[in-house]
């Protein structure tokens, strides 16, 4: 039985600004959030960011303050995105019940981790997701009998494929029904690939990489996005991808404070 997508339903819901922008092309820029404050996301939600991925896997986040991230977030409209830890159904439930407008899943490998990740992101009869929590209608600005129609259509369900295996297999990955976006994970790609961080930009072997993770997303009609280090390479990249996530909040306080810094000393 096929099902209506993020990329193919009529629902609309404005305060899914992410979503709404990759329907209408519109080249949406995210960047990630690995401090636990909830008041680091309000400030970095503010900067005019189309989504915010609340960085549970490198990032400082708890189970709490990925809770407060995604409701001070999504309270100045601007889309959280939770990127887990690893595939476990408990993790998707929990970012999917604190209100994420969606998921990013790391080290994505096989067509049946996807899978596994789809089934445990969708609801019944799509997939195995349980209901009981009232707080992602909150973070939707819909009521929850509304969200329990709608959440399969709307939610994004992101994929990252940053290892060779990941590479080898983005055909059969990508191909997964529900699956919505492939991101590239540049850095563990890289290392992966090349065995160095981070990769020149001009290697064969990774541009090659690159390209073929890209051609795949086409293929299968699957949005597709990267990390960006900085404004400039977000405009390069935006010319190809979807979407992008320009660095991090962690990185973005550290180069300020270190570019200003040598300004002061010099």
């Amino acid at each position: 039985m096929s099902y209506l997508s993020v990329m193919t339903t009529a629902i609309q819901n404005p305060r899914l600004r992410l979503l709404n922008a990759l329907r209408t092309n519109s080249k949406p820029i995210m960047t990630f959030l690995g401090l636990p404050s909830f008041r680091t996301a309000q400030i970095v939600a503010q900067t005019g960011v189309d989504g915010i991925i609340i960085d549970c896997e490198h990032g400082y986040i708890s189970d709490g303050s990925m809770h407060s991230s995604t409701a001070a977030i999504a309270a100045l409209g601007v889309s959280p995105l939770v990127r887990l830890r690893m595939t476990h159904a408990d993790l998707i439930k929990r970012a999917l019940d604190a209100g994420a407008h969606g998921i990013v899943v790391p080290q994505i490998n096989t067509a049946e981790e996807a899978r596994t990740v789809v089934s445990h992101s969708k609801f019944p009869p799509q997939g195995f997701r349980g209901q009981g929590s009232a707080f992602p209608a909150i973070t939707h600005g819909i009521d929850l009998p509304v969200y329990l129609r709608t959440a399969n259509e709307t939610l994004i369900t992101c994929l990252q494929i940053e290892s060779k295996a990941g590479l080898e297999n983005v055909d059969a990955i990508c191909a997964v029904p529900g699956v919505d976006m492939i991101f590239i994970g540049p850095n563990d790609l890289a290392l992966s690939i090349l065995g160095y961080v981070p990769a020149k930009g001009d290697e064969p072997e990774f541009v090659d990489a690159i390209e073929k993770i890209v051609a795949a997303a086409r293929k299968h009609g699957k949005w597709v996005g990267r990390l960006s280090n900085n404004g400039a390479s977000c405009k390069e990249h935006l010319k190809v991808f979807d979407t992008v996530a320009m660095s991090y909040d962690v990185r973005a306080i550290q180069n300020w404070y270190t570019t200003e810094l040598l300004v002061a000393r010099s």
